[in-house]
Parts: C-alpha cells; structure tokens; sequence
C-alpha cells in the first residue's frame, strides 16, 4: 500500500523527519476522505492505530470478510456506533492503545469534513494528550477528497499531499485536568492542522449525516 500510494498516486509527504521513533504518540488530522485512516497508517513511520465503526469489520459475505482482513491489518479498533454505551468506552480503547507505547491516530472534528472546511475540534484529543503525556502530532492532508467521489466505490490516482508538523508536548496531569484546559490543548492542536492544511475555518462542530442515528464516536 505505502509503496502504491506513493507512486501509483504520488503522494508527497513532508515533515517525517520529526515524528517520534518510540513512545506513545498521537497523530491528530484534518479529515477529508474514507481512505485517509489508510493514507495515515501506510505513509506514517510507525504503524498507526484508528477507531472504526464496526459496519467496516462485520459486513457479511466474502466482500466483508476481505474488508475484515484489510482493517485489520492496519490496526483499524472498531466501535459499534449504534451503542452508546460502547460507542462512550471509544477513548478508552484510544488510552489503551496509548499505554502500549503504541500509536494512534485521531480525528478531532469527530467526521469527515464535506465542504472543505476545517470544523471545531471536540476535546477527546486533548483528553488523551494529558492522560498521557503522549506528544500529538498534527497532519494535515490536501487532497485526499479527489481520490474518491461521494457515494462511489471508485478510486481514482490523483496526486495528493500529506504534511506532517513538529510534535507538540502537553503536561501528563492524568484526571486532574480542567474543561477550560482541554479546551485550550485542542484548539492548539487544531491551529496547527490549519497551518498544514491550509484550510478555512468554521467555528462550530461537523456533524456527519448518520449522526442522528448512530450517536457518532468522541
């Protein structure tokens, strides 16, 4: 995958020079396209774990087991989104991950963006980063929307662009941190992917089509 992605597609990655080569990590991205978890965990130096809903690992049929196998293989945790309960334990799987000196990979706006607009980051991210003390390390991603249209299985080689930034350290205060702290830590974060991203800004929270009727993941 890393090897078609970067020449079947050309993919420019820039900035991997500063990403931790041991420890916990977070990676924090912009998020734009269904493939992006697969871009970031191909194109990172270090496998990258990411939460999923569950439809992507349960589909019946030999297509379901071959997406099964796939996710898997890139570290995909599934969430059933339909329960609340489980869909509320999602960030302790991410901690888990965490406690692993292993890395995971997050999307603060919580959905993919549909417009373009780069969407208030929900504060899940900022959890983690003082839970852990784990740096996050912001990605922002320019261009994976082309690579595939809305409502289409289709792929389709466009160039794109993936920009790794400097890793970003937050005091580790376990439970001993404030609403306005984590706040402040996620709008930091979310600064950053802007400069990467380059792109414009909505202050308000992206709320993905299936919402209402699956609670989405923290």
């Amino acid at each position: 995958m890393t090897a078609l992605l970067k020449t079947g597609f050309r993919a420019r990655v820039t900035g991997l020079e500063t990403f931790p080569a041991e420890g916990p990590v977070i990676v924090a991205s912009n998020h734009l396209a269904f493939l992006d978890s697969v871009i970031i965990s191909a194109l990172m130096p270090r496998r990258v774990a990411f939460l999923a809903k569950a439809e992507y690992v349960n589909s019946p049929g030999i297509k379901g087991k071959a997406m099964k196998r796939f996710f898997e293989a890139i570290d995909i945790i599934p969430v059933n989104r339909s329960d609340r309960s489980e869909s509320m334990k999602a960030l302790d799987k991410a901690l888990a991950v965490l406690r692993e000196d292993r890395v995971f990979g997050i999307y603060p706006e919580g959905t993919r963006s549909r417009d373009g607009y780069l969407y208030r980051g929900k504060i899940g991210v900022a959890w983690l980063a003082h839970m852990t003390g784990a740096p996050v390390v912001p990605v922002g991603l320019i261009g994976t929307d082309k690579l595939q249209k809305q409502g289409s299985n289709m792929i389709y080689p466009k160039r794109f662009t993936v920009r790794v930034g400097e890793p970003i350290y937050f005091e580790k205060t376990g439970e001993k941190m404030s609403g306005k702290l984590r706040r402040q830590t996620t709008d930091r974060i979310m600064n950053e992917i802007a400069k990467l991203s380059g792109q414009p800004r909505k202050d308000e929270y992206n709320v993905s089509p299936s919402a209402a009727r699956d609670g989405g993941v923290a």
